[in-house]
């Protein structure tokens, strides 16, 4: 007799959610993906003016501190069709790129590394070997006996006062944790040392940005970016340089240490590469680009159907027709008012709650559908859709990590292992890389342009009377973000952010169709109901942002929902 199993809320993610599963046999037979609180910014942001949304819809999110102002100016220039100077599309780029290698070391380290490292194994680990593993795997310089001595000394400690910290409450000593000592005290002293490593993205963002989180250098028509003076706020060429200098230290312990671990892991637990893949149509939009019209992109973009690479279509420009004309929201088992499915230009965000419905609505996530069809965005729907065009940075570097998995696992892997859940961290770890070096491109690319003369950082909107329309897409470190306005007589008439997380994690629509975190729990294996790590395993590999797919707004200040952390 099936098992049901409710995690609620699932921790180590941005957001509450709650999932559920039916387990019969040790797998999944059954799953439902529930975003449990209610976002209201669509509708506060109605008969605003419009060069404000993106103040309001970046406070979102505290994680993805950027991508929503990125998605909401780009809305707005593309209702008035603004194109924006070429040094404010390389800021921007700067600020995409740099967030986007703090918010994959924290999903790799802070989020999902401990659903495959055991800490307190890394107690029995010896030092000289852990130093031995690690010296087999990359010359990185913090992996010496003497380091990983004194990371088992202070786990030691931790354990030994009762109080583990981030280490509490997880599932230490289960059966599914399957890395030997020497290979958890390793991670272990990985995680520590990206601690600091995600401090100095940070840092470069902020400097960059104006601010961290939330930047606050964007404008409708270009940045706010001083480049010019030498007072204190400005951007001098000697911030420029201290910039550089983060980046391209994060940039190396990305390529010696977090790619290293994702590859020992994905080696390391080669029983489950078959596992977590679900709904294979992948979609990503270009960005990066490296002209003011927004037509040329170091980042492809493109749509693949079931798995299946020949079936590439790509999404070449900042807002191409094949993707405006193909998005729609269903809300057929959505806590929303009507079960219908709308192009977002039409939709609403009207709540209407109900009980949790197996059969019926269950979430507060709509459920976005391309041509009709669920599909999967994030680093590997990127990774996929430019490996199918023979994108060459992408093929070299995603050739590269599976050539070192298969080294590592003495086995050949292709292509094919990247559709599931070691595939998505795989595909992070590699766009990390590409993030990294690009970010450096792109400082070359606005220091060149300024010793050109070029000074332009923006061009000022003109809202004309009538209605315009317009959609803002962004290659976010989650995956393909989209907001879409629609402008009547300078005044915002509607507004709908379709996010990474509500297409990964959206719900079944009218048809019956799984969404992709639901479709991707089928068939895992289960070993202990009472602790379901593998659940976790898969839904963590998508990096969830709920507070991104929905948002709790009750101005009475009153208590909406009590949980209980399992």
């Amino acid at each position: 007799m099936a098992q049901r199993i409710t995690i609620d809320p699932v921790t180590r993610i941005e957001g509450h959610l709650r999932v559920d599963v039916e387990v019969d046999g040790g797998e999944v037979t059954k799953a439902w993906s529930s975003g449990q609180m209610y976002r209201g910014l669509e509708n506060i942001l109605k008969g605003r003016d419009p060069r404000d949304a993106w103040l309001f819809v970046q406070r979102i999110c505290g994680v993805c501190t950027t991508v929503h102002a990125m998605a909401s100016v780009r809305s707005v220039e593309n209702a008035l069709g603004l194109e924006i100077p070429l040094n404010a599309q390389l800021v921007r780029n700067m600020v995409q790129s740099i967030h986007c290698l703090h918010d994959h070391i924290v999903h790799f380290y802070a989020l999902s590394a401990l659903d495959w490292v055991d800490v307190v194994s890394a107690l029995d680990a010896d030092p000289v070997a852990t130093a031995k593993l690690a010296d087999s795997l990359s010359d990185w310089h913090g992996n010496s006996p003497k380091r990983f001595a004194a990371v088992k000394d202070k786990v030691k400690t931790l354990v030994a006062s009762g109080q583990l910290g981030p280490f509490a409450n997880a599932y230490w000593g289960h059966e599914a944790m399957k890395l030997p000592p020497e290979a958890n005290l390793m991670a272990v002293s990985h995680y520590l040392e990206a601690l600091d490593y995600q401090r100095k993205a940070t840092q470069a963002l902020a400097i960059i940005g104006g601010k961290n989180p939330h930047v606050q250098n964007l404008s409708v028509g270009g940045v706010t970016t001083n480049l010019f003076s030498e007072n204190q706020t400005a951007v001098t060429m000697e911030r420029l340089y201290y910039i550089k200098q983060l980046v391209e230290e994060v940039r190396d312990f990305i390529k010696m240490v977090y790619m290293t671990d994702v590859v020992a892991v994905g080696a390391l637990y080669k029983d489950w590469l078959p596992y977590g893949a679900g709904v294979t149509n992948y979609m990503a939009a270009p960005d990066m680009f490296l002209d003011a019209a927004g037509t040329k992109a170091d980042l492809p973009g493109g749509t693949i159907f079931d798995g299946d690479l020949s079936t590439i279509k790509p999404i070449n420009t900042i807002a191409d027709q094949y993707f405006i004309d193909n998005v729609q929201e269903s809300i057929a088992k959505a806590w929303y008012d009507g079960d219908w499915s709308k192009h977002p230009w039409e939709s609403s965000t009207d709540p209407k709650f109900t009980e949790f419905e197996d059969d019926g609505k269950y979430t507060w996530l709509k459920a976005p559908r391309f041509q009709g069809k669920p599909m999967q965005v994030g680093p590997l729907a990127q990774m996929v859709v430019g490996y199918a065009q023979g994108h060459e940075r992408t093929v070299k570097a995603v050739d590269a990590c599976l050539s070192r998995i298969s080294a590592v696992a003495g086995v050949q892997v292709g292509p094919e292992i990247l559709h599931g859940t070691i595939g998505r961290h795989a595909a992070r770890a590699v766009r990390a890389g590409m993030m990294a070096d690009l970010a450096l491109e792109h400082w070359d690319h606005l220091v060149n342009n300024l010793a050109s003369g070029d000074y332009e950082i923006f061009n000022p909107p003109v809202f004309p009377k009538g209605e315009q329309r317009g959609v803002g897409v962004h290659e976010a470190p989650r995956g393909l973000l989209s907001h879409w306005i629609v402008i009547q007589d300078g005044k915002i008439k509607n507004y709908q952010a379709v996010v990474p997380s509500t297409w990964n994690a959206g719900p079944r629509d009218a048809e019956g169709q799984l969404g992709p975190y639901e479709a991707s729990l089928m068939g895992n294996p289960i070993a202990d109901p009472e602790r379901p790590l593998e659940v976790l395993r898969t839904i963590h590999s998508f990096d969830p942002c709920i507070a991104c797919a929905v948002h709790m707004l009750d101005p009475e200040g009153k208590e909406m929902v009590k949980v209980k952390a399992l």
